[in-house]
């Protein structure tokens, strides 16, 4: 934030000339007891700052990439594959997104402040290769029109905002444990609260 009249008058320069000039412009910040390089972009009434990286901390792609084969992508294999983007795109809502590790986390805390015993399961992937990926293209745009019928049938659950929250303090060292159980047995009939984020 600029402080006083002569600070909000620089700023102020500053983000509207590279802003009119279409600039993102370069400076140099001291983070964690290390200089580093920033550009700086307007946006809004404010500027955005961007690490930057020296050029000894960036490695040659070909370290990564060079074994990767050049291949010869089909016409119609890409338009296959534009059309399942395009009926797939939508609006990135972020508030659809969660931290599953968290909510993971979260509710084996509250299986083991319960006492219940902790189910670990893990859900297999399947990791087959994918032999034809015209074939997997194909059955991809298949499935899309098949949930598309579906959604029209019956609407879908409207989807909670907010992440899940721990029900209550887990004691430790032992000390409250029978209080904790007793409790846990009552606060476990009404629903946990939402985090506010803002």
């Amino acid at each position: 934030m600029p402080e006083g009249k002569v600070g909000h008058d620089a700023f102020a320069v500053i983000r509207e000339t590279i802003r009119a000039m279409d600039k993102v412009a370069i400076a140099r910040v001291v983070l964690t007891n290390r200089e580093h390089i920033i550009a700086l972009e307007a946006r809004g009434k404010g500027l955005v700052g961007m690490l930057l990286r020296y050029p000894y901390e960036i490695r040659d792609e070909n370290e990564y990439f060079g074994d990767i084969q050049d291949v010869k992508v089909t016409n119609d294999m890409l338009d296959l594959a534009k059309h399942i983007v395009e009926s797939k795109s939508a609006d990135f809502e972020p508030e659809k997104f969660e931290d599953r590790y968290e909510n993971a986390l979260i509710e084996l805390l509250n299986q083991k402040r319960k006492g219940e015993p902790v189910r670990t399961a893990v859900k297999q992937r399947d990791t087959g290769n994918v032999v034809n990926l015209m074939d997997a293209l194909r059955k991809s745009l298949q499935d899309a029109g098949k949930g598309a019928l579906q959604s029209k049938a019956r609407r879908p659950k409207k989807a909670a905002s907010g992440q899940r929250e721990m029900l209550m303090a887990i004691p430790g060292k032992g000390e409250g444990k029978s209080e904790a159980k007793a409790k846990g047995a009552k606060e476990t009939k009404r629903p946990a609260r939402q985090r506010k984020t803002g």
